[in-house]
């Protein structure tokens, strides 16, 4: 029971890398598959990922709840925790982008792309001179409303793929996206807050 949660953490890497591989593979982009992708194999790829993603989406809570739960806390699993949060999240907003165009994503799903990475080489850079930056509560929600948004995000965008009513993409989209959005302006606070806290750190 203590490396259970090491085996979610774990777990949601894999089903990362198996949803934007089931994505890449909806829009036609694996070679070799492209020719014989037909609607219905096309739709099953897009549940597929879907279902990966909230799946992977839901370890990112349990494995630290069971970690606390069960005094398992780990450097190991402290290590693959945010990595796989960022795996996962950069992942999807990927495999989204490449189902096709849609406008109102890709703004704010290259600002948090470029959070990520930002805040990333921070950190491995502040680690190298002994400064931490530890995972504050606005970071925490970011995470939520960020695989929240995706995962409707998802939804609208593989809409076919699940037969839902035509009368209610319009509404769930504008949802999906405003929330996308809020997502987005978190993102860019907390990486601000990171910015700030390492600028002063390392003056």
């Amino acid at each position: 029971m203590k490396h259970l949660p090491n085996i979610l953490t774990s777990m949601r890497l894999v089903l990362a890398l198996f949803m934007f591989v089931a994505l890449a593979a909806a829009s036609g982009s694996v070679p070799g598959l492209a020719d014989r992708l037909e609607p219905p194999l096309q739709f099953a790829l897009e549940r597929w990922a879907v279902y990966a993603f909230v799946i992977a989406a839901v370890t990112d809570f349990f494995d630290g709840w069971l970690a606390r739960k069960l005094d398992a806390t780990t450097v190991w699993g402290a290590i693959l925790d945010p990595i796989g949060d960022k795996v996962l999240v950069c992942g999807a907003v990927l495999g989204l982008l490449a189902l096709g165009p849609q406008p109102m994503v890709v703004l704010p799903a290259g600002l948090i792309l470029f959070r990520e990475f930002t805040v990333s080489a921070l950190r491995e850079v502040g680690a190298g001179k002994g400064v931490k930056l530890p995972v504050t509560l606005l970071a925490k929600w970011k995470t939520t409303l960020q695989l929240t948004a995706l995962a409707f995000e998802l939804v609208v965008a593989a809409w076919g793929a699940f037969s839902l009513p035509d009368g209610l993409h319009d509404p769930v989209a504008l949802f999906a996206h405003s929330l996308f959005w809020l997502a987005a302006l978190v993102t860019l606070i907390t990486g601000a807050q990171y910015w700030e806290q390492t600028r002063k750190a390392l003056s």
